[in-house]
């Protein structure tokens, strides 16, 4: 090989999306976030790994957050899903309540895992199912006062699990109706092809056993994301 040419990545950086109006900082280090909330089981499993050398990316703190299967978020709980929202930025929508269903963070461990346990999200109008995640990289001891956003994405699901969730008691008989992934605005935009789970069941009767999901996230660890900014946890919804 010529030692002339630069070594290329081992890893995909993967695509960033935007981080909606329903980001918090909630501080909740916790495996399980689902608070009971109705719906499909979910586990969870994220592989963090430096896009540069393909290792694993060590004690980043990973947060999660989604709908619950009626499509509100904890926060927000008195927004309808039924409407769609005029404004995707941080801080643009008042919260009404402090709630925190279906949100949470963990550490990453030596593999670079992390692991949660949650519900198949459901929708809200105008998006297709998804999940939002940030990576922060942590220095020092202050792990949650960090506000170094490396990697902000969106997670989504294939359409034939999410079709068979979306007819679940706990998910049917909306005013609104869910869009496909091809039809979402951000999926198509932005890289929601790579970042689309690997999902299968947990159990071989039937769907509402539940599912598990994970995706390998290849992220720049020395980036600063343009879509959650250090200012923005000032931010009085956050």
């Amino acid at each position: 090989m010529d030692a002339n040419i630069s070594a290329t990545p081992v890893c995909l950086l993967s695509p960033e999306q935007i981080a909606g109006p329903y980001f918090r900082n909630p501080k909740l280090i916790r495996r399980n976030i689902s608070e009971s909330a109705d719906g499909i089981p979910l586990i969870l499993r994220l592989n963090i790994v430096d896009a540069m050398t393909g290792q694993p990316v060590t004690d980043a703190l990973v947060d999660i957050w989604h709908c619950n299967a009626r499509g509100a978020y904890s926060g927000w709980s008195k927004i309808n899903p039924d409407q769609e929202v005029d404004d995707g930025d941080i801080g643009s929508i008042p919260r009404t309540y402090d709630d925190t269903y279906l949100r949470g963070a963990q550490f990453t461990d030596k593999a670079g895992n992390v692991r949660f346990t949650t519900i198949y999200p459901g929708f809200y109008a105008g998006r297709t199912l998804h999940i939002h995640v940030a990576v922060r990289i942590t220095s020092g001891h202050n792990y949650l006062e960090e506000r170094h956003v490396a990697w902000v994405g969106q997670l989504y699901f294939p359409e034939v699990a999410s079709r068979s969730v979306l007819g679940s008691r706990q998910y049917s008989g909306r005013a609104a109706q869910p869009l496909n992934n091809e039809q979402d605005h951000f999926f198509t935009t932005m890289g929601g092809e790579a970042s689309t789970l690997n999902v299968h069941t947990l159990g071989r009767d039937s769907n509402d056993d539940g599912f598990f999901g994970q995706m390998t996230i290849g992220i720049d660890t020395f980036a600063v994301s343009t879509q959650i900014k250090p200012e923005d946890f000032d931010k009085y919804t956050v």
